[in-house]
C-alpha cells in the first residue's frame, strides 16, 4: 500500500475541488497517507477562444496529465469522466469510478425563464454539439452561440455577453456549491447527457498494484457498470466533441438499461433508443446499441461529421 500518492489534475476550481475530494477519501481511508495535489496545464485549459469541436475534442483536458502520469511526475490522475476519450493510452488504466453525481444538464437563464418559455430566437450559449443538437430539436431557430471558460467565466458571460441562458452539467455546479443559480434541471429525455457525466475518473499507471490497491475503495460498482456501459457505446461509434452523440446507463431491478443517441449538428436528424441487459454485460449492451444506431443510419451522420471535420 501506498504511503504518499501525487494527484494530477487540471487548475480549474472545479478540477480542484474533485482532486481534493479524492484527496480527503484517501486519507480517510488510509491513516497516515500523504497525498499532494499536482495541477497541470492541459491544451483545453490553453485555447479558450475557438470551440472544443475545431481543436480536436475529447483528450485536449486529459493528455498532458496522462503523460504526467506514464512519465511517474504523479502517482494518479483524477478527470471529469466527460472528458476522457474513448480508448486509454497504452500503460494507463481506469483505476476507480467514485459515485456519481447528477448526470443531468441545467439550464441557467438571466432572468430566471425555463426553457419552454425562453423565446424560439433566444440566444443560448454551449460549446457542445451534443446539447446544440438537441436544444434545436425542440426549437430549431434558437441563437446558439460558443461558450468557454470554466464554469466561474461561463457564468460571467451569461451576464457580460448578452445570452439569455447558458446550459451546463449539473455535476460541476453542484460540486462548487452553485445550485442557487440553477433555473432548472433538464429532463434527461430532453436532454440526453454526454458519456460519463457526473462520474469522476481515477486514472493509473497499469500493473501499479500499490496505487491500485489504494485507490480502489474508492470505486463504486454501479456507476462503474453504468459508465463502462456508456463509454462502450461512445468507443464503437468513434465519436468524440466533434459529434452529437449522447448515452446514458443506469441500473434498475438488477439490469443495465442504457439510452444511446447520434444526432445530426442542426438537430434535424436523431437516431435514439434503449437496450437493457445483466450488468455483467455491461460493454456488449453499449457495443449492441451502438450497432443497432449505425445499422438505423447513424453511420451516415457520422460519416458526413468526420468528412466535414477532414475538409
Amino acid at each position: 500500500m501506498q504511503d504518499s500518492l501525487i494527484i494530477g489534475t487540471r487548475g480549474s476550481k472545479l478540477a480542484l475541488w474533485q482532486a481534493r475530494w479524492v484527496q480527503e477519501a484517501l486519507t480517510k481511508n488510509h491513516s497516515g497517507i500523504d497525498v499532494e495535489i499536482h495541477p497541470i496545464k492541459t491544451r483545453g485549459d490553453k485555447i479558450l477562444d475557438v470551440p472544443l469541436a475545431k481543436v480536436g475534442g475529447k483528450g485536449l483536458f486529459v493528455k498532458e496529465i496522462e503523460n504526467a502520469l506514464l512519465d511517474g511526475r504523479i502517482d494518479i490522475a483524477v478527470h471529469s469522466m466527460k472528458d476522457m476519450p474513448a480508448l486509454i493510452p497504452a500503460g494507463l488504466q481506469i483505476g476507480a469510478m467514485p459515485a456519481r453525481e447528477a448526470v443531468e444538464d441545467v439550464l441557467i437563464s438571466r432572468n430566471g425563464t425555463p426553457f419552454s418559455k425562453l423565446a424560439d430566437t433566444a440566444k443560448i450559449g454551449t460549446s457542445s454539439l451534443r446539447r446544440a443538437a438537441q436544444l434545436r430539436i425542440v426549437k430549431p431557430d434558437l441563437d446558439i452561440q460558443p461558450l468557454r471558460g470554466n464554469l466561474d467565466t461561463r457564468l460571467e458571460k451569461l451576464e457580460r455577453e448578452g445570452f439569455d441562458a447558458i446550459v451546463l452539467a449539473a455535476a460541476g455546479v453542484k460540486r462548487l456549491g452553485l445550485e442557487n443559480r440553477i433555473t432548472e434541471y433538464l429532463d434527461t429525455a430532453l436532454m440526453l447527457p454526454a458519456v460519463g457525466q457526473g462520474a469522476l475518473c481515477i486514472e493509473i499507471r497499469n500493473n501499479d498494484s500499490d496505487v491500485e490497491a489504494t485507490v480502489t475503495a474508492l470505486n463504486d460498482p454501479d456507476t462503474s457498470t453504468a459508465v463502462n456501459a456508456e463509454r462502450a457505446f461512445l468507443n464503437r461509434l468513434e465519436g468524440g466533441c466533434q459529434t452529437p452523440i449522447a448515452a446514458h446507463a443506469q441500473l434498475r431491478d438488477g439490469r443495465v438499461h442504457l439510452i444511446g443517441m447520434v444526432a445530426s449538428i442542426d438537430g434535424r436528424q436523431i437516431f435514439k433508443q434503449s437496450i437493457d441487459g445483466s450488468p455483467r454485460a455491461a460493454v456488449s449492451i453499449g457495443t449492441r446499441l451502438a450497432d443497432q444506431l449505425l445499422d438505423q443510419g447513424a453511420r451516415d451522420i457520422l460519416e458526413l461529421l468526420k468528412e466535414s471535420a477532414n475538409a
